[in-house]
C-alpha cells in the first residue's frame, strides 16, 4: 500500500522553560491511501495538534512529516498552502463555512481558487451536494442550515477537489447522535466508493468501531495503532 501520511520521530511543545508543554513525543506514523482512520484518546492527548501538524497549519519542534510523497516540513510557506489547496481536505468540529456563502458557493470555494472552469464547477458542486444529501439546498446559508447540513457542506468542501487526504478534527462532535451516524455513514461510504482518505480525531465510539484502523494518543505518545476490535475502549 502507498503511504499518503509518514511522520518520522515527530514532536510539538508549545511554551518554554517550566510552562512546556509536550504535546507530541515521538510519534512515528503511516497513513495508507485509501484509508480510514480515527486518532482518539482523552483531552490533551495530541489529537488535533496531531492533525494540524499533518495538515501544515502547525510546525512540529522535531521531526519529519510527508504528505502525498512531499515533506511538509522543509516546504516554504507558499508551497505549503499549494499542497493544502490541491492535497489536502479539512473538516473542522465547527464547520468552519463562510458565513455570507451559500452552501454552492461554500462547496464550490476550493475548485473556484483551483482555477476550474464555471461550467465544470457547476457540475461538479451540484453532484457532490446531491452525494452528501442537499439537493435542492444549495442555495441556502450557513445560517439556514441545520448543524448536521453544514457539515454536510463542509465535507462536500473538503472533497471537492478530490484531495489524497482529508483531515477531519472531531467531524460529529456538535451534532446529535442520529445526525452524527448519518455523517459517518457519508464518510465511510465516500471512503468506499471514491477511495478518499480520511483521518479523523474523534472522542466518538461510533467513529472508532467503523474505522478501519484506530490510533490511540496518551500524553503525546501513540499508545495503539491498529484495529479497532483489537483494544477495549
Amino acid at each position: 500500500m502507498e503511504a499518503i501520511v509518514q511522520l518520522e520521530d515527530v514532536a510539538k511543545d508549545y511554551g518554554q522553560g517550566d510552562l512546556t508543554v509536550h504535546a507530541l513525543r515521538g510519534v512515528d506514523l503511516s497513513i495508507q491511501k485509501g484509508d480510514l482512520a480515527a486518532v482518539a484518546g482523552p483531552s490533551g492527548s495530541g489529537k488535533t495538534t496531531l492533525l494540524n501538524v499533518i495538515g501544515g497549519l502547525d510546525t512540529p519542534s522535531a521531526g519529519r512529516v510527508w504528505v502525498d510523497g512531499k515533506e511538509v516540513t522543509q516546504m516554504s510557506r507558499s508551497k505549503l498552502s499549494k499542497l493544502r489547496l490541491n492535497r489536502i481536505g479539512f473538516v473542522f468540529q465547527a464547520y468552519n463555512l463562510i458565513p455570507v456563502l451559500t452552501a454552492y458557493e461554500n462547496a464550490e470555494y476550493v475548485l473556484m481558487l483551483q482555477g476550474m472552469p464555471a461550467k465544470e464547477r457547476r457540475e461538479k458542486v451540484m453532484d457532490l451536494l446531491k452525494q452528501v444529501g442537499l439537493e435542492g439546498m444549495d442555495k441556502r446559508f450557513p445560517r439556514e442550515l441545520s448543524g448536521g447540513q453544514q457539515q454536510r457542506v463542509a465535507i462536500a468542501r473538503a472533497i471537492a477537489a478530490q484531495p489524497a487526504l482529508v483531515l477531519a478534527d472531531e467531524p460529529t462532535a456538535n451534532v446529535d447522535s442520529k445526525t452524527a451516524a448519518a455523517l459517518l455513514d457519508l464518510m465511510v461510504r465516500l471512503n468506499e466508493e471514491r477511495q478518499a482518505t480520511f483521518l479523523f480525531s474523534t472522542h466518538d465510539q461510533n467513529v472508532m468501531k467503523r474505522s478501519k484502523r484506530l490510533i490511540l494518543l496518551k500524553d503525546g505518545m501513540i499508545d495503539h495503532n491498529g484495529k479497532p476490535e483489537n483494544i477495549e475502549h
